[in-house]
């Protein structure tokens, strides 16, 4: 993320969905006991003229094509879990890339993010436009919303999010496809922004490559993290940025009356970051929100070359569990 003061369905799906069921414990997530019918609508969202909505009986899902992100989560019965900078409604992206405008929820940019600077040749931080501050072309095929990027002027790279809902899970498919440039490398990383939590809570591998089992951006401790036996388990602080990463594929977001349980699958030799693929930042205040973020590994992309990573979020009612009795739900 920003330097701030210093983050088929085919066999992928379906195997998120066993992965899910495997670490949600009481959790019937097969692809035959998860399809409630899921139906898509056009809706004016926050000043937004061209929203689309994907909804069921469980959970409905927003998305937003003239801001290229998905601006909402939430239970039938319940509130957005995602943050949005309600401030900036119905408005668009900087397209000259003069500032960034953080809508928030949740988007995708190339990694590394330390490359950024020798694929658009600015010195300063700015994500590049057409992942980030370009509108986006949006169809419905079936029950799903496809969005397509314009292809990036400096990166050649398109963009194709496929945005599902089963039951209670949201699942987005984000390929790249590279459609010009020289070679190079580069992972597919989502970032999704949520409201503030009680508790973030990360899976701790035992064979990790980082000492304990994560790392911390920069030099400023972070008195708010906790490694416990199995678990990084954190909260925002107040008073200043932070940004741990990890090479966990599972990360939980606990609210006040839910949880979103996020899952990614892939393998691959290489991770950005010193090997990360997961991290967490969370923001001082005014803006009360964090940041859960996958990382793909990275891939040596030529014209022609196309790479893909799927992410699952399951949100939850608590239904009285204890913040240890979340944890628990979240090991490997």
């Amino acid at each position: 993320m920003k330097p701030r003061t210093t983050l088929l369905i085919g066999l992928a799906g379906a195997l998120l969905i066993a992965v899910t069921a495997v670490f949600t414990p009481g959790c019937t997530c097969g692809p035959e006991t998860r399809t409630p019918p899921t139906k898509v609508d056009h809706l004016e969202y926050h000043g937004w003229t061209n929203a689309l909505r994907l909804f069921n009986p469980q959970a409905q899902v927003i998305v937003v094509p003239e801001i290229g992100r998905v601006m909402s989560f939430r239970l039938t019965s319940g509130e957005n879990i995602f943050w949005e900078d309600r401030s900036l409604d119905g408005k668009g992206g900087d397209q000259t890339g003069k500032e960034w405008i953080n809508f928030g929820g949740d988007k995708t940019w190339p990694a590394p993010e330390a490359d950024w600077g020798k694929h658009t040749g600015r010195k300063e931080w700015m994500p590049p436009a057409a992942f980030d501050s370009m509108p986006v072309k949006a169809s419905i095929e079936g029950n799903e919303v496809v969005l397509t990027s314009p292809v990036d002027p400096d990166y050649g790279i398109r963009t194709i999010r496929r945005v599902r809902l089963f039951g209670d899970s949201l699942h987005i498919e984000t390929s790249y496809e590279r459609v010009s440039g020289e070679p190079s490398k580069v992972g597919v990383w989502v970032i999704t922004q949520f409201k503030e939590p009680v508790a973030i809570c990360v899976a701790a591998r035992t064979n990790s490559v980082f000492a304990g089992g994560y790392y911390i951006f920069g030099n400023e401790p972070w008195p708010q993290l906790e490694r416990k036996a199995r678990h990084i388990v954190m909260t925002r602080d107040p008073k200043s940025p932070h940004k741990m990463g990890t090479d966990t594929r599972q990360l939980l977001w606990i609210g006040e009356r839910e949880t979103c349980f996020i899952t990614s699958w892939s393998q691959g030799n290489e991770y950005p970051d010193r090997g990360a693929s997961a991290e967490v930042y969370t923001n001082p205040d005014p803006k009360k929100y964090v940041e859960l973020e996958t990382l793909g590994p990275l891939s040596w992309m030529k014209p022609g070359d196309r790479v893909k990573e799927t992410q699952n979020y399951l949100l939850q009612k608590r239904d009285g569990r204890s913040l240890e009795e979340e944890f628990r739900r979240v090991s490997f």
